[in-house]
């Protein structure tokens, strides 16, 4: 060491640069890790917060929600490069270690955010929350990934097609092997079918709007919004589509509860039941699986423009407060209550129309979602399968002989969907149902691609929804 290096000072420690955007994203991804909190909730009252205290404005929470949902989306693509990089094994990295690499490595890969400020805005974030000794891991693997770009890093980590097809599209389009297996499955076809469907995925969706009827309208929600903020749906007559960046809480409407949010997959599901063909009286429906409420106030004003009922049934009490938030202001009659559609306080035969969208494992809405791919395992549809042939059994023995029950669910899993109908209809597993399956396609006018029928698959990448499922049952005795 030569003498003037000797007596060069140290230099002097710098404090790290606290980023609010980045600090924000990075305690949503902690927050749905280390809570199994859900990205959708998490996220609103983070940035609500960080309005009030002046730290956030328009682009920058544009910019926090781009790097949360976007991570998620692509977290099984990141982990493979990310594992790429290091001498160790992945599950060996400390979890909030790989949040700030994977938020790194969406800033690198997946946005226009230059590569030396990707890079050096992820490790001041790491020295914040991880301190300065883990800081610098964090610079030498960005700088490694920062060498290659995102098609290039794909092509070296994932297997070819040829030699594991269902392996290559995990990693490829960021999903688990099982899912990407489960979908294929469920929709068949070739591989350009399948990579739509898992690019549709990882593409956010649209936010729409519905008109409840008889207290809004799709006219009034267009005015409001002007031809530049929003267009009307695509399929369902009640549906208004927000152009990117609208704010639903910004309209009178849907503050007053008079429209909401809800996607057009499931507008069409509710519909499809209330303008199923009946015969006889038409006066008492029922929403047996209620909560959050969407459908149920869809349903409600509907039934309100004809003279009829609706009982809102939601097991979880926290649930049906939400049922009946949803409700408020319905302008027909309504009822709202806590209850297990499984072990119903309703007599049998009661009602003229009943909708059941069972619980399940939400591979349909794995764009809104994206964070429940990582955390559904197979082993779910076990633990769902019981509950949901359960739920179908029930919801038909509460209708009339003659009366329709539409079973939904969002999940396109063939176990979740025709298999349970199936199974239900020649009582495997419980006592067989007198009932009929109607063709729900006619339901469904102007929707294409709808299938063979008699029962209704919906597809995010086909028809720009949720991957709804609808079969409609006559009960026949």
């Amino acid at each position: 060491m030569s003498e003037q290096s000797r007596r060069r000072p140290p230099k002097p420690y710098r404090r790290p640069q606290k980023d609010p955007v980045r600090i924000l994203a990075f305690e949503a991804l902690r927050a749905v890790d280390e809570r199994d909190a859900y990205a959708n909730l998490v996220l609103p009252p983070l940035l609500k917060k960080a309005r009030d205290k002046g730290d956030f404005d328009s682009r920058d929470a544009a910019l926090a929600t781009e790097l949360v949902y976007g991570t998620l989306r692509r977290q099984g693509t990141y982990d493979a490069i990310i594992a790429a990089c290091i001498d160790r094994p992945l599950r060996e990295v400390d979890p909030p270690v790989l949040d700030v690499l994977a938020l790194g490595a969406h800033q690198l890969l997946g946005t226009r955010i230059p590569t030396h400020a990707a890079v050096s805005a992820s490790v001041e974030l790491a020295r914040v929350v991880l301190g300065d000794g883990r800081a610098k891991f964090v610079n030498a693997v960005l700088r490694k990934i920062s060498r290659d770009d995102l098609d290039t890093w794909v092509e070296r980590v994932a297997p070819p097609y040829e030699q594991d097809a269902e392996d290559h599209l995990a990693v490829v389009h960021s999903h688990p092997r099982w899912v990407v297996s489960a979908l294929w499955d469920s929709l068949g076809g070739g591989r350009a079918g399948i990579e739509d469907l898992l690019e549709a995925d990882n593409e956010r969706p649209e936010v729409t709007l519905v008109a409840r009827p008889g207290r809004s309208t799709t006219g009034e929600l267009l005015d409001f919004l002007g031809e530049d903020s929003a267009l009307p749906g695509r399929w369902s007559p009640y549906a208004v589509r927000l152009a990117e960046g609208g704010e639903p809480g910004a309209i009178e409407a849907v503050r007053q509860g008079r429209a909401g949010v809800q996607d057009e997959g499931s507008q069409l599901v509710a519909i499809a039941l209330a303008n199923a063909p009946l015969e006889g009286p038409d006066k008492r429906w029922l929403d047996g699986c209620a909560g959050p409420g969407g459908k149920a106030a869809l349903l409600g004003a509907i039934a309100a423009g004809r003279g009829a009922t609706l009982l809102a049934a939601e097991k979880q009490p926290h649930r049906a407060r939400l049922v009946d938030r949803a409700l408020t202001g319905n302008p027909g009659p309504y009822q709202v209550i806590a209850a297990d559609g499984t072990r119903p306080p309703w007599r049998p035969g009661s009602f003229d129309r009943v909708l059941v969208d069972v619980p399940c494992t939400g591979l349909g809405a794995l764009r809104r979602r994206p964070e429940a791919r990582w955390r559904r395992r197979p082993e779910d549809l076990d633990s769902f399968a019981p509950l949901q042939r359960a739920l179908l059994r029930e919801a038909l023995s509460a209708v009339r002989v003659g009366g329709v029950v539409g079973y939904a669910t969002c999940s396109p899993h063939l176990a979740e969907t025709r298999v349970v109908v199936d199974d239900v209809l020649r009582g495997r597993g419980g006592p067989a149902v007198d009932a009929e399956l109607l063709d729900a396609r006619p339901l469904m006018p102007g929707v294409p691609a709808l299938g063979d029928g008699p029962d209704i698959q919906l597809w995010p990448h086909v028809h720009g929804t949720d991957a709804m499922y609808l079969a409609l049952l006559r009960r026949t005795a």
